[in-house]
């Protein structure tokens, strides 16, 4: 089936495909969790000194999810970087300063999966060009075996 189609018409295919898996990366991204979700997660993360203001009242986030130090981490002085090994610091509305566990497993995946698109990316054009160099050597040999044999003829 690849044979008949137009080389043009892979190339639009293929920019779709590229496209749409963009544009679904982009809404994944920016759209927030489903109530459910932010429930089900708060649950399973700890939270320093039991607060939990940031549930039941409006909060800012004065540090985005970002590693805890190794110190932290090892003397377990820190009770949200034992499990997930990743800190946020929020700001209640009531003043109160909390720092609870987050989650980073999102943004990795997401880098992940854009270099794994990168990857295939290169691949596919590195086989592209083998087989369109090898298709153009093998085409230039029938040209040239054709010419011979239709010079002996004459």
């Amino acid at each position: 089936m690849l044979e008949t189609c137009q080389r043009r018409h892979m190339l639009l295919g293929l920019s779709l495909l590229v496209a749409a898996t963009v544009i679904v990366l982009i809404i994944e991204s920016r759209f927030p969790d489903s109530e459910n979700t932010r429930r089900s997660r708060a649950q399973q993360f700890v939270i320093e000194n039991n607060s939990t203001c940031w549930q039941r009242e409006e909060y800012s986030v004065i540090q985005e999810c970002h590693p805890c130090t190794e110190f932290d981490i090892v003397s377990k002085s820190l009770g949200v970087c034992i499990h997930t090994h990743y800190k946020e610091v929020l700001r209640c509305k009531s003043g109160e300063t909390v720092t609870r566990s987050c989650d980073r497993v999102a943004l990795i995946d997401q880098r992940n999966f854009i270099k794994f698109e990168i990857t295939c990316f290169c691949i596919g054009s590195l086989s592209y060009l083998v087989s369109y160099a090898r298709d153009r050597i093998l085409s230039r040999r029938t040209h040239l075996k054709i010419e011979r044999q239709l010079n002996r003829m004459q």
